[in-house]
C-alpha cells in the first residue's frame, strides 16, 4: 500500500477548518485523497455531491498531492480501494473527540490495517463548523470570515434560490 491519506467528509460546504486539515494532511502524506462522502439519506445537506467535489477542488486547486473525488458506502471500503492505510479526521474540540474516537475503533474493526490519524486545525479556525456556517449564511450573516470567496458566493446564491 502506498503512503496514501483518505481525508473523509461531508464537506457541506468546505470551510476554512477542512482547508487547514487538508493542507496539514499534504505536508505529511505524499498524496492526500479528500474523499467528499455522496450519502443519500442524510438530512439537511445543502449542496450535492457534485457541487461539494467542485467546491473542493476549486478551494484545493493549488495543492498537487491533493486529489478530491467523491465516495458511496463505507468509508473502510473506500480506503481499501484506493490502496491507502491512514484515514485523517479533524478534531476541533473535546466534544468531537468521542464519536470520532468510537468511529476510529469501528473503522479499525473493518480494516485493521488502516491507521486513523486526528489533526487539528490551527486555533483561528477550530469553532468553525459546516452547519454552524449554513446556519449563519440562512440567517443573512456574513461566512466571508469562515470559507472561502467562492464557497460563500454559493452559499448565497443557494439561500437566495
Amino acid at each position: 500500500m502506498e503512503h496514501k491519506a483518505i481525508y473523509a467528509g461531508t464537506f457541506d460546504p468546505i470551510t476554512h477548518g477542512h482547508e487547514d486539515v487538508a493542507r496539514r494532511a499534504a505536508k505529511l502524506f505524499p498524496q492526500v485523497i479528500v474523499a467528499v462522502a455522496d450519502y443519500p439519506g442524510k438530512k439537511q445537506l445543502s449542496f450535492n455531491t457534485a457541487e461539494r467535489v467542485a467546491m473542493a477542488k476549486s478551494v484545493l486547486a493549488d495543492c498537487s498531492n491533493i486529489t478530491v473525488m467523491s465516495f458511496t458506502g463505507l468509508l473502510m471500503q473506500f480506503v481499501r480501494e484506493q490502496n491507502a492505510r491512514v484515514v485523517i479526521r479533524g478534531l476541533r474540540a473535546a466534544s468531537d473527540f468521542e464519536y470520532e474516537f468510537q468511529l476510529a475503533g469501528m473503522n479499525r474493526s473493518m480494516f485493521p490495517e488502516m491507521e486513523t490519524l486526528f489533526l487539528t486545525p490551527a486555533d483561528k479556525y477550530m469553532f468553525i463548523s459546516a452547519s454552524l456556517v449554513r446556519e449563519v449564511a440562512t440567517l443573512g450573516g456574513d461566512v466571508s470570515k469562515f470559507v472561502s470567496p467562492l464557497v460563500a458566493e454559493q452559499l448565497l446564491q443557494r439561500i437566495k434560490a
